[in-house]
């Protein structure tokens, strides 16, 4: 939860200086977190305008890009990107209804389904991939350079502290059910 600026300092800083939370560097936490929210709103913004698909969409277009046969189940979609399964669900029939992804009967379970990529839905996530890339390269990856095996240092460490995934992605493709 981000709390909102009080009078000096503004964002966490100001806020937490005045919860008694002295001691910690919030500038630092204020400049990451301002940093992650505004590039996760321009690779967003850049899928948009490239590609005509939103980033929800774009991660389970790449997902199905990926697998070599462009199909996926819903659960290994839901694990592959940290959603629920219904979330997923509700996406994919949303990605039906504009083509770019279409359901196919699982032949090894009557109940279960497969998401499968269209041609849509493959010039959409190609187009994506472009916009995506180029964006990363100019908002990311040039602004870092040469900081970047810092940048991973910190972010194992800060891994490290988290621990591991309490929903590790599953092997795409296993017989279970969506």
């Amino acid at each position: 939860m981000i709390l909102p600026a009080t009078g000096s300092g503004g964002g966490y800083a100001g806020a937490m200086s005045n919860a008694g939370a002295e001691g910690h560097d919030w500038a630092t936490w204020d400049a990451y977190h301002d940093v992650w929210r505004r590039l996760d709103r321009a690779l967003d913004h850049a899928v948009q305008q490239g590609a005509g698909i939103s980033i929800p969409e774009f991660e389970i277009l790449i997902g199905l890009h990926r697998d070599p046969e462009h199909r996926l189940r819903v659960r290994d979609i839901a694990a592959g990107i940290g959603w629920e399964k219904s979330r997923v669900s509700h996406q994919v029939t949303r990605m039906v209804a504009r083509g770019l992804v279409e359901r196919a009967d699982c032949p090894t379970d009557g109940r279960g389904s497969w998401v499968v990529m269209t041609p849509d839905g493959r010039r959409a996530v190609l187009s994506g991939i472009r916009a995506h890339t180029g964006a990363l390269e100019d908002l990311f990856w040039r602004p870092v350079g040469t900081d970047a095996e810092t940048l991973r240092s910190v972010s194992a460490r800060v891994q490290d502290a988290i621990g591991p995934d309490p929903d590790p992605p599953q092997s795409p493709g296993s017989p279970d059910r969506d």
